[in-house]
């Protein structure tokens, strides 16, 4: 069954934007933390708070965001994360007069409560608007426009500052913050006007097909344990991804390259290629359960590469980090959802929940930075993903009673 039935082509295609415009607000913080470090002279754990600001939303709000969906309905609850992105992006400017570390904070909580509300309605729209056991193709598509967005944050930062980040002071990003906002705005008008249909939440098309009756004499959401596993796998590979992604350009400062922003192309490429792979291989030559266990060795691999090889040669086994990570989140998140039924609601919250592990396992890792340097602190990935292994082989399958 196709993907691009009629009528599914304009609405991915907006969602497609969505996702987009959700790498480039996180794309921000791979700017931010090292801009911080040499501002503020602060610690790379305390930089790296922005990054637990931005994800500790995800914990507190992807619930609530869920229930904003049924109330407004998808197209307007992404108007209203677009609102919230705007006002995050100007509260940037008051942060970087005052250089005010705790304001930096606040500004990307309240830019990442925008994407959980954001990510609460396209995350569950994409794996819904077609049959399930091909959601991981869609996510992968989706995926690529999010990955992509993720350098264009600092270059687009850059471009506007005319400096390289070396040079920066904090006064220098009060402009562009101002454009950052006014863009959102704009984006937000434009979906009010789309044409973006809405879906029943929790009710994949071609239902028929996909059902096995998994909730069939369930009571509680805990009666899933393949729900349970893979949002711990969920919250275990979204920490790595983003320490992957987020890092690239702090890594290349620790290592004192020149032009350190330019390395924020290096885990994009990565995930770029790994979602092109499982757009051609899944689920014709791989099922999503495939697909991770093969990925989850590759990431396992390129981890090592991270933590063994030269540190001048290390930055690119980023790239297969990333490359290993690119098909974790499609396949994880439909992967957790099967059979839920009537709990697909509560198991999708919980799910977005997880990418709180964006939050943890980052800021983790810029407190091991501090003490073993970037390139050992990488080793944190390695029982992240040997536990996605193990989700991968054993812990996806659905229990009965």
């Amino acid at each position: 069954m196709s993907d691009r039935r009629t009528g599914n082509a304009i609405p991915l295609a907006i969602i497609g934007m969505m996702f987009f415009t959700v790498g480039f607000a996180l794309g921000v913080n791979s700017y931010i933390v090292p801009l911080l470090e040499n501002a503020l002279e602060v610690s790379s754990g305390q930089s790296y708070m922005i990054l637990a600001a931005t994800f500790a939303a995800f914990l507190i709000f992807s619930y609530p965001a869920t229930s904003v969906i049924f109330r407004i309905g998808y197209r307007r609850t992404i108007v209203l994360s677009f609102a919230i992105f705007a006002v995050g992006f100007l509260l940037f400017v008051p942060s970087a007069k005052l250089q005010s570390l705790p304001l930096f904070l606040v500004a990307s909580f309240v830019c990442g409560t925008a994407n959980t509300v954001l990510q609460a309605a396209i995350n569950p729209y994409a794996t819904y608007l077609g049959p399930i056991d091909t959601a991981a193709r869609r996510i992968s598509i989706m995926g690529i426009c999010n990955i992509i967005a993720w350098p264009v944050s600092p270059l687009f930062l850059s471009w506007l500052v005319g400096k390289s980040l070396d040079s920066m002071v904090l006064a220098d990003i009060i402009f562009p913050f101002y454009v950052l906002a006014g863009i959102f705005v704009i984006l937000g008008l434009l979906v009010w006007l789309s044409p973006l249909k809405e879906i029943p939440f929790g009710e994949q098309e071609g239902d028929e097909e996909a059902s096995d009756n998994a909730d069939e004499g369930k009571t509680s959401i805990w009666q899933f344990p393949h729900l349970i596993l893979g949002s711990i796998a969920l919250f275990m590979y979204v920490g790595i991804e983003t320490i992957a992604m987020a890092s690239s350009v702090d890594y290349a400062v620790s290592l004192a390259l020149p032009n350190p922003e330019q390395y924020a192309l290096i885990p994009s490429i990565g995930m770029v290629a790994g979602y092109v792979f499982g757009i051609v291989m899944i689920p014709k030559y791989l099922s999503q359960s495939g697909a991770l266990r093969l990925h989850s060795w590759i990431a396992v691999a390129g981890t090592l590469g991270v933590v063994l090889l030269p540190p001048r040669l290390s930055v690119y086994a980023v790239m297969i980090v990333t490359f290993g990570c690119s098909v974790m989140y499609p396949a994880i998140f439909p992967l957790a959802l099967k059979g839920l039924g009537r709990f697909a609601k509560t198991g999708s919250s919980i799910l977005v929940a997880c990418i709180a592990g964006g939050s943890v396992i980052p800021l983790l890792y810029g407190f091991l930075k501090d003490w073993v340097g970037s390139q050992a602190a990488y080793w944190i990935g390695i029982p992240c993903f040997l536990f996605i292994m193990y989700y991968a082989y054993i812990g996806y399958r659905q229990k009965s009673r």
